[in-house]
């Protein structure tokens, strides 16, 4: 039996009257075996998974991605840390799904974020030159959108 590509549009796949977005299970999440954890977290929360992809992603792909980073010492660091193993692309649909999911995720630096998150409950500091956060999540509809296109290209 050999494995078949079914190459769905947006129109098939993504549901218009919904909002969407672009979950990253970053080198450190999965690398700690916490991907089915995080997308039990996200399904538990009534999200659709609507999109998911294993991948290890290209710098041409991170520096677009986090192209408005470009200029900040930080880049270089992100760039790398992205690309330095397998992450996990995955698109969530739902009602208000992006601020849904950044409650979720909890905040950015995982020491502090809150119990029930999950950086909260997940994460912790490693001292490493970048922050291992576990999760990234778009900022807004607009993000959402324009990081979908460039994760799953396939789809539009």
């Amino acid at each position: 039996m050999t494995a078949k590509s079914v190459l769905l549009d947006a129109q098939q796949l993504l549901d218009p009257a919904l909002e969407h977005t672009l979950i990253i299970v970053k080198p450190d999440g999965f690398a700690r075996g916490l991907t089915g954890e995080i997308i039990r977290r996200i399904e538990s929360k009534g999200y659709t998974i609507k999109g998911l992809k294993l991948m290890v992603a290209s710098k041409e792909l991170l520096a677009e991605h986090y192209r408005d980073h470009k200029d900040k010492p930080f880049f270089p660091g992100l760039v790398e840390f992205m690309g330095s193993g397998p992450v996990v692309a995955i698109i969530v649909e739902g009602q208000r799904v992006v601020e849904g999911m950044r409650n979720l995720m909890g905040a950015t630096d995982p020491t502090t974020a809150a119990a029930g998150t999950i950086r909260g409950d997940l994460g912790r500091a490693w001292n490493t030159p970048h922050m291992e956060n576990l999760v990234h999540g778009s900022d807004s509809a607009d993000s959402a959108n324009r990081e979908i296109t460039l994760w799953f290209p396939e789809i539009y």
